[in-house]
């Protein structure tokens, strides 16, 4: 009866994963270019396998196609263009003068993006779907291509200073990727649910022709400000965590004092009737009428006889 069951064809398999294969050369191909010394083509290259990386999973769910052999495979593609390619880019463009610094500086970057990807794996349905938790591998992919290639394309000249500013954002990119800082993931937008096809066209072409206007400084200022977003919000969420923990404490401080209060109070009247215990009460002397004089301020009556 198994065999009459109809079978999912191979090739709609297949089209993911030529995505992800697509996202793989795409990152050998950036560091077979840093090799030769074309640094702005090998950016580039990396910039594709960012938007090869985002196609292929949309295909996957809109075919039906998930699988646990394309999510395992994707993270090796991810490790490639994500991981290895961007920081051998980097060294060979700038940390290479710097010795030792610099490919400790391309390492970090390298075991930074090789923990982010392990961590995404095993959390995946655990943390919030909003938020990344920590700078996403394609991201710090970015802000490393973005520098390389503002670099080159404005003819910056390769002083010390900016193998150091290199040596920097590098390591920035590695610690932020093992970091618990939360960056907007972009899925509670579903614009594709919000907008209709012609509006996400047009929010496409709106995007590209930004893009287009300077590719080299609008991608590294986006990158820039999306790298330094998650950061800013953890601030802000360990201000409220700490004005909360305040607040309770005072709460908590006050009802503490008040219950001290009580109990002291209690205390004190306790003893007050431990202390008044077996002695006679005595009862309030009446005072006299103001008009009337005491018994005994009375004149005595001389003229009456005494019996």
């Amino acid at each position: 009866m198994s065999d009459n069951l109809p079978r999912p064809r191979s090739a709609i398999y297949l089209l993911p994963n030529a995505f992800t294969t697509a996202n793989l050369f795409a990152g050998f191909y950036a560091v077979v270019q840093a090799m030769s010394g074309r640094f702005e083509v090998a950016a580039i290259a990396i910039f594709v396998a960012m938007v090869l990386d985002a196609m292929d999973g949309r295909v996957a769910r809109l075919t039906n196609t998930q699988s646990a052999f394309g999510e395992q495979y994707d993270s090796m593609s991810d490790m490639v263009s994500f991981g290895i390619a961007p920081a051998l880019v980097m060294y060979e463009y700038q940390l290479q003068g710097l010795g030792r610094w610099g490919w400790i500086a391309a390492f970090i970057y390298v075991a930074g993006a090789a923990l982010r990807l392990a961590r995404f794996n095993t959390n995946i349905g655990v943390v919030d779907s909003r938020f990344f938790q920590g700078l996403p591998s394609p991201a710090a992919a970015a802000l490393v291509a973005g520098f390389v290639w503002l670099s080159v394309d404005n003819r910056i000249p390769a002083y010390e200073s900016l193998a150091w500013l290199a040596f920097i954002l590098t390591v920035y990119a590695g610690i932020s990727m093992i970091s618990n800082a939360p960056f907007f993931s972009g899925k509670s937008l579903a614009l594709e649910k919000k907008l209709s096809p012609q509006n996400i066209m047009l929010v496409l072409v709106l995007v590209f022709a930004f893009v287009s206007s300077d590719p080299p400084i609008v991608l590294f200022l986006l990158f820039i400000v999306y790298g330094l977003s998650g950061w800013i919000v953890w601030y802000f969420r360990w201000r409220r965590a700490q004005k909360l923990h305040d607040s309770r404490r005072e709460s908590r401080s006050g009802e503490t004092f008040d219950a001290s209060a009580k109990a002291e109070s209690g205390s004190m009247q306790s003893a007050a009737g431990t202390t008044n215990a077996g002695q006679p009460v005595s009862t309030p002397r009446s005072e006299p009428h103001l008009g009337e004089p005491s018994p005994e301020a009375k004149p005595k009556d001389w003229f009456k006889k005494e019996e």
